[in-house]
């Protein structure tokens, strides 16, 4: 692949990761237009994971700082008496939102068929999800009042959100954020603060794919014959982490304005491209 091909993926993952419009669908469709397929194209996913992540880690990083210390109350919490801070209540719901979809993704590499596989990763299989997670996200934005704060999440409904997870990681064009924001808005969230909880709880199933991607670059071919040399690696996770951060804070500004309601629109018109062959689809 060329670097002007690497990067135009990087930057689609970069600006879709934190949209709820399906980063993998882009990328997968991108990945098909350049010829890149299998291990490969996951490897690009993933590496473009670890500036994605470290974008999120950055706008975020008060509520991260508190989740560290919480994860360290956490620790002392069997033998200490006092009810959790907002930082251990907060890394206690991150850490329950995980185990789910982190085995169901396990699963899906290991246990499903290879030609199955494909099947779920075709261009129909992506417009359907696109499509039908769009709408099931159009409901949850306009059913019924949505006042609830990332201070009233309990257990139960990070538990919730963080299965939803496990959709994303099976079908391409469900969208791993679109689908947690669709549970926490479902769940009474206010816009801003479903957005807010779904990249937390995100945060440990993007990590560890880019963990995937950084193992994959360091066990590369020492020829650079692969996709990716670790240049290539640098340069694509730096361009997602800056492309991510500018769609983190388009995002948050959007939503303070207005609902998921031009997200929807476009996956609506994304799933439509796709089903009917347009000339564009190359383009996404």
């Amino acid at each position: 692949m060329s670097l002007l091909q690497l990067a135009i993926i990087a930057t689609l993952q970069g600006i879709t990761e934190w949209l709820p419009i399906s980063s993998s669908a882009h990328v997968l469709l991108a990945s098909d237009t350049f010829g890149v397929t299998g291990r490969d194209e996951l490897l690009i996913n993933a590496v473009s994971n670890l500036g994605t992540l470290a974008a999120m880690l950055i706008y975020f990083r008060k509520d991260v700082g508190l989740a560290i210390l919480g994860g360290f109350e956490l620790l002392a919490a069997p033998v200490s008496k006092k009810p959790l801070s907002q930082g251990g209540r907060l890394a206690a719901c991150v850490i329950v939102a995980t185990p789910i979809a982190l085995i169901a993704a396990l699963l899906y590499e290991a246990v499903l068929p290879q030609n199955l596989q494909d099947m779920m990763r075709s261009v129909y299989t992506v417009a359907g999800a696109t499509i039908f997670f769009g709408a099931l996200l159009w409901w949850a934005d306009v059913a019924g009042p949505r006042t609830r704060k990332e201070e009233d999440m309990t257990l139960a409904h990070a538990a919730l959100i963080g299965a939803t997870q496990a959709i994303a990681a099976i079908i391409p064009g469900t969208s791993r954020s679109g689908i947690t924001m669709t549970a926490a808005r479902a769940l009474g969230y206010e816009r801003t603060e479903a957005a807010r909880i779904s990249m937390l709880i995100g945060a440990p199933i993007l990590a560890a794919a880019g963990l995937y991607g950084a193992y994959g670059l360091f066990t590369a071919d020492p020829d650079g014959t692969g996709v990716l040399t670790l240049q290539d690696g640098l340069v694509v996770a730096g361009i997602a982490f800056i492309t991510g951060l500018a769609s983190i804070w388009g995002l948050m500004a959007l939503l303070r304005r207005m609902s998921f309601l031009p997200f929807v629109l476009y996956r609506f018109l994304l799933g439509a491209l796709l089903i009917l062959g347009s000339p564009l689809v190359g383009f996404f």
